[in-house]
């Protein structure tokens, strides 16, 4: 398809413009010619700088004020003129504030798509996007830096190129189950499974796969992580472990043959086995550790996975659909996917925020900064902030006892505010109430959070404040697990306590209390 260069654009752009002009000043009282002008400033939309609009759009209205102004002198001008030429100066002012206004949508659309490809392209898994036939339509850099490709390659080669020849019938069969029986399948989902790079290089991988449609077009999205160094480590703490085993079991055995022959050592031998159960018990503790510190790991790769997955193909297909909209009259639907896509970008930062946090207590690296501050204006602020995200009919009730002026962390409290409050919303329905209660009459600051939204589950409450937990009645409400987590490293910072009352389908409350 043929393309207008900047400058062919501009070039036109300025010949319509001229001879427009020329013709305007030779027969003045024909005002057809203003249609040139217009269009003069309609090619501007297609140049993304403003400055070409601005220049014909002042070019046009000085061009008729001067022509109106000659003919006025000159007793050329009647009534009928002067309102013919006075529409012609609204018609050419109207047509250049459109064209800045399509071109400021036009260019935060831009903007948009430049962050969305650089989300793409600094990913550090590696993104596939097959059609299904198995092609590779599109690969992210990680993806050609992981199996070996220079810039652009992968595009166009058939999947099964990337998956070593020994396991390329069985994939091909599980490529078209899927095909038939398209599912979400999260990281790791309980295969081993292993790619092949450009050199014929093989190598072990977790794969998570999701699927769209697109103009009744199936297409398959692969995220691709390389896991040798984990393999490694774990076949390495598995020969430590074979190693430590058959080192006990020779130190049994040696101990057995020492009491049989050596009565008189055998106090001596019986502390030494208890010591020996004891640095058993300590190892068996630490691997009971790592292997908590490894679920743990899993369970956060899989809700990042899936909780970024789900705003990224939100990104991805609304980008699509703008892209279906080109005229002037589809505003509406264009806006409403770009609304769309600055929810999902506001629910990743709302993620990375909580990573963030998270990542500094687990660091030490947050500190208490206690000063003296209003307690009304801290409610105000987490009022205002609270506002935008309570759903239609909520309200929140605001009850204060006790002194205005408090002595503590304010970051802290506000955020341990904010963090109950916006759970209270997300967890309740349309038109519940949420009650903020607080009272500093003593020296103490004591707050209560209420709210009749679903409740948690009486046998999970256990698990409340443990990171990346949720309960098993929120699996369709978005979220990572770690607010209550956060809020209660919070409280123990500032020495505080907490405690949580729920009940299954009536409500939860909390409470936490912080010296001042």
């Amino acid at each position: 398809m043929f393309e207008f260069k900047p400058w062919q654009l501009i070039f036109f752009s300025l010949v319509l413009l001229i001879t427009s002009s020329l013709l305007m000043i030779w027969q003045p009282g024909y005002h057809f010619f203003v249609g040139g002008l217009m269009t003069a400033i309609l090619v501007s939309l297609f140049i993304r700088q403003n400055d070409m609009t601005y220049f014909t759009t002042a070019w046009s209205l000085i061009l008729i004020v001067g022509i109106s102004i000659a003919g006025l002198l000159y007793k050329q001008m009647n009534t009928e003129k002067i309102l013919q030429h006075a529409f012609s100066f609204l018609l050419v002012l109207g047509t250049g504030m459109f064209t800045l206004y399509v071109k400021s949508l036009y260019q935060k659309l831009y903007a948009e798509e430049e962050q969305l490809n650089a989300l793409f392209q600094h990913a550090t898994e590696g993104i596939i996007l097959t059609d299904e036939q198995g092609f590779i339509v599109l690969a992210n850099p990680a993806a050609e830096r992981i199996f070996g490709y220079a810039s652009k390659e992968l595009q166009g080669l058939h999947i099964e190129q990337l998956v070593p020849h020994r396991f390329n019938e069985m994939h091909t069969r599980h490529r078209q189950q899927f095909y038939q029986h398209p599912a979400h399948r999260r990281m790791g989902a309980g295969r081993d499974l292993y790619g092949r790079k450009k050199d014929g290089q093989e190598f072990p991988v977790e794969v998570s796969l999701s699927f769209f449609y697109q103009h009744k077009k199936f297409y398959v999205i692969a995220f691709v992580v390389d896991i040798t160094l984990r393999k490694q480590a774990e076949q390495h703490l598995l020969q430590q472990k074979e190693a430590l085993e058959k080192l006990t079991d020779d130190m049994r055995r040696m101990n057995q043959h020492l009491e049989e022959e050596v009565q008189r050592r055998t106090h001596h031998l019986q502390q030494a086995l208890l010591q020996l159960e004891h640095s058993r018990r300590e190892l068996q503790e630490a691997l009971e550790k790592e292997k908590e510190l490894s679920e743990i790991k899993s369970r956060f790769v899989s809700m990042a996975s899936h909780e970024f997955r789900t705003p990224l193909s939100t990104i991805l297909s609304s980008a699509s659909l703008i892209q279906r909209y080109p005229q002037a009259e589809q505003q509406q639907l264009r806006e409403k996917h770009v609304q769309r896509i600055k929810d999902a970008v506001a629910h990743m930062n709302n993620l990375l925020e909580d990573f963030l946090s998270l990542g500094k207590l687990e660091e030490g690296k947050v500190e208490v900064r206690k000063e003296y501050f209003s307690l009304h204006e801290l409610i105000d602020e987490v009022k205002e902030e609270l506002q935008p995200l309570l759903k239609p009919g909520q309200h929140l009730h605001c009850e204060y006892t006790g002194k205005d002026q408090v002595f503590t962390d304010k970051q802290m409290l506000k955020a341990m505010l904010m963090n109950l409050l916006t759970n209270a919303s997300k967890f309740s329905g349309e038109n519940k109430p949420i009650m903020l209660q607080l009272d500093c009459s003593s020296e103490t600051l004591r707050a209560c959070v209420k709210d009749e939204g679903m409740g948690i589950p009486e046998n999970e409450q256990h698990h409340l404040f443990s990171s990346f937990f949720r309960a098993s009645n929120v699996t369709n409400i978005q979220g990572t697990g770690l607010g209550l987590h956060i809020v209660k490293r919070y409280v123990d910072l500032l020495n505080g306590q907490i405690s949580i009352q729920s009940q299954e389908g009536k409500g939860t409350e909390v409470r936490f209390s912080i010296p001042l």
